[in-house]
């Protein structure tokens, strides 16, 4: 069976610190080597590649098309290796960082409260928690697990469903101490709802639970994150529809009436989400284990 394909790791190695620094000679001082050997080694792999990857003007250097897109490729392979390595030597029997790509609101809401326990029972574990709600891209950002709302459909991954969402309405006490108070569903027509931005469809969702089609709907400001949605709540600028779990101190605490008794069924749940390249990691393990017990 024929070996790999695959030039010299050393003549990588110097072609993407080349590339890098657009310059044979900080390369050469970043690797320690000569200029002279820089140069060579980089010749070596053009002619490994039968390609030019530089081309050489009197005083500069510039990479070709070909060149620009090999050294995409090389600078990504040599971080995932550095990475790799970093990863195998920082978590030796079980230590080291992890870190959580958590949604915001999720995280301060509902996870961070609970970490202490965690912590208590895995010292030897840091914990890096990274506000994380766009696409997921582990390799980039780093992150070793994620919490994310969804259908359990990222590529990839290992995704461990945690919790359904139930939805309700809530409005600041002004609203219903005001002109059209929520005392029945019709009164939301008189309002401004406020959408988040991440879930346009969530009202839409609601009303098809509930069994109304309003004619009227007044949309009101479309914000970004769960927390924004409660303070906009508060401020009295329009009805929201947000997680049970987020609203709930503050309706406790009256900053926020809950007019309507029903809860919809969110349409997602809440996954754990891991590479599949880490999943076994024996951290990344007793974090899931711990995290499961948490929503049972």
């Amino acid at each position: 069976m024929p070996g790999r394909l695959l030039p010299s790791l050393n003549a990588l190695r110097t072609f993407e610190a080349v590339a890098r620094h657009n310059s044979f000679t900080r390369a050469a001082e970043e690797l320690n080597v000569t200029q002279s050997a820089a140069s060579r080694l980089v010749r070596s792999l053009e002619t490994y590649l039968e390609i030019r990857l530089f081309n050489r003007h009197s005083r500069r250097i510039e990479l070709t098309d070909q060149g620009r897109f090999y050294s995409d490729l090389v600078k990504d392979a040599l971080d995932r290796i550095e990475a790799g390595t970093v990863e195998l030597i920082s978590t030796r029997d079980g230590r080291g960082t992890l870190s959580i790509g958590m949604l915001p609101t999720f995280g301060t809401r509902w996870l961070v409260p609970r970490l202490s326990s965690f912590q208590e029972t895995h010292p030897e574990i840091s914990l890096n928690l990274i506000s994380s709600d766009g696409e997921l891209d582990f390799a980039k950002e780093r992150i070793d697990v994620a919490v994310r709302f969804g259908h359990g459909n990222w590529p990839d991954a290992v995704a461990e469903p945690l919790m359904s969402e139930e939805i309700q309405v809530v409005c600041s006490p002004s609203i219903m101490e005001g002109e059209h108070p929520l005392t029945d569903y019709e009164a939301l027509e008189h309002h401004s709802l406020i959408r988040h931005s991440t879930r346009p469809q969530a009202w839409e969702h609601w009303f098809r639970a509930v069994g109304i089609a309003p004619q009227n709907i007044k949309w009101g400001p479309s914000l970004e994150h769960f927390f924004m949605v409660v303070q906009a709540a508060i401020a009295g600028l329009g009805i929201a529809l947000l997680p049970s779990f987020v609203v709930e101190d503050d309706v406790r605490r009256g900053n926020l009436v809950a007019p309507f008794s029903v809860r919809v069924g969110g349409p997602g749940a809440y996954y754990l989400v891991t590479p599949t390249a880490k999943a076994e990691l024996p951290r990344v393990r007793v974090f899931s284990q711990w995290l499961l017990s948490q929503v049972r």
